[in-house]
């Protein structure tokens, strides 16, 4: 586990370290708040509190919490593109999204008022790492429709630091511009982190005599402490965790600070619960959960319970940083079956349902996914021919591969090797079939 080695430093003192009395009053108030106004605008919510025979004047206490209906990202996908929004359409001045099963993304709008809000939990973010305005971040995170980049550049533009909006890739052009521009912080994902590691060992470059980097804020994919003790001593720097979801806002959900025991949940804004994923029914005290938000203060589409399918534990004590918002642990899994790879969330089905659109195959395949020596997660999809593709020989079959690995980035947004096998190569189960290999050291 990393040191602390800098004196823990808030953004916003009267939230984040406001009294557990007061706080849960500010969090009644706004789960009112946020009930009665998806009730009256999004016809989703208006069915299932009818369903329940429930009215949002109900809501006495932060208990009847488990009285509001659950969201999913069914539920999203049933709603897509704007059917969940509780604003009209020329309130919404940006939109971001993350990838889906069948190849409609999943939409998050935000208003003007919401890009204020994600500034503010942002500047959180950073504050806890102890980057400040005379700072310059090197945000190597992804700009465009996924919420990594912007999320972050807004947060560095927020709290005044000079950010530079480089992006990811061309890591040895990355690497001559953070020790040109003098970067000293880096936001990127993990495995990216090491990338660039081993790329400026490639250069000749080393990082504790040529670079002033010394915070970077990595996240978007599980990581281990064993991954953040190698990325600290080759980066030459303090790792932190961050922990986010488009659904709620992006980055900036919640933030480890100097002490490393837990991600502080910015819970005035975000209001956590665990539950059984089974049963839907709360965890008890210290248990782990799938982890549930209900979004307290977002304009254009606040949800109620989302499930996030993350499995954590929750800390709710004083930390030592002075902080009284509630810790999350890091992430010990998932209860479906999305994958996380480089960043981007992809579905088993999203790949099945690219691979039955092909008759020259046969529906039986495996994924397979691993982390090889570049760090890079890498996304592997074994599929059998039919006889006749086979029988038709290596050219044909070579076709097929490269149709699909073009369809497959089209659908996923990250790139896949493919390997088209002879018909019956890959094994049956009489069970339910194992179709994904994670190879990827993921335990704590």
């Amino acid at each position: 586990m990393a040191k602390q080695t800098q004196k823990p430093m808030i953004w916003n003192k009267d939230a984040e370290t406001m009294p557990r009395d007061q706080l849960e009053r500010l969090q009644l108030e706004r789960l009112q708040q946020t009930a009665e106004r998806v009730y009256r605008t999004v016809p989703f919510y208006q069915k299932a509190f009818d369903a329940r025979g429930l009215k949002p004047s109900e809501i006495k206490s932060l208990q009847d919490l488990a009285k509001l209906p659950f969201t999913t990202k069914q539920d999203l996908r049933d709603n897509y593109p704007f059917g969940m929004l509780t604003v009209p359409l020329d309130r919404v001045v940006r939109v971001h999204a993350t990838s889906g099963t069948t190849g409609k993304p999943t939409v998050s709008p935000y208003t003007a008022k919401d890009i204020e809000l994600w500034g503010e939990v942002m500047a959180r973010v950073y504050t806890a790492a102890g980057v400040t305005s005379r700072d310059v971040v090197h945000n190597a995170y992804g700009y465009g429709l996924f919420t990594g980049g912007l999320g972050f550049h807004l947060g560095a533009e927020k709290i005044c630091a000079t950010v530079i909006p480089v992006s990811g890739g061309l890591s040895k052009r990355q690497i001559m511009l953070m020790e040109d521009f003098g970067a000293t912080a880096l936001t990127c994902t993990p495995s990216y982190s090491l990338v660039l590691a081993e790329t400026a060992e490639d250069m000749g470059v080393n990082f504790a005599e040529r670079m002033k980097v010394r915070v970077g804020i990595f996240g978007a994919e599980p990581w281990t402490d064993k991954m953040r003790e190698e990325i600290e001593a080759k980066l030459n720097l303090e790792a932190f965790d961050i922990y986010g979801l488009a659904e709620m806002i992006g980055p900036g959900v919640s933030i480890e600070c100097p002490y490393h025991e837990g991600l502080h949940i910015a819970e005035d804004h975000f209001l956590p619960e665990l539950i059984n994923p089974d049963t839907g029914e709360p965890v008890k005290e210290g248990e782990s959960g799938e982890l549930v938000f209900t979004a307290l203060t977002k304009e254009g589409m606040p949800l109620l319970r989302y499930r996030t399918r993350d499995r954590v534990v929750l800390n709710r004590e004083k930390c030592a940083c002075g902080r009284t918002m509630t810790r999350m642990s890091k992430v010990r899994g998932r209860t479906d079956d999305m994958l996380i790879i480089r960043g981007v969330n992809v579905f088993p089905s999203s790949i099945e349902s690219v691979l039955l659109t092909c008759e020259d195959l046969e529906p039986q395949y495996i994924i397979i996914v691993d982390r090889q020596k570049d760090r890079l997660d890498e996304l592997e999809v074994w599929v059998e021919a039919c006889s006749e593709l086979w029988q038709r020989g290596e050219y044909f079959v070579k076709e097929t591969e490269k149709r699909i690995v073009k369809d497959l980035l089209e659908t996923l947004g990250v790139s896949a090797k493919v390997k088209v096998t002879e018909p019956h190569s890959i094994q049956r189960s009489e069970g339910k079939a194992r179709r994904i290999i994670d190879r990827r050291e993921l335990g704590n």
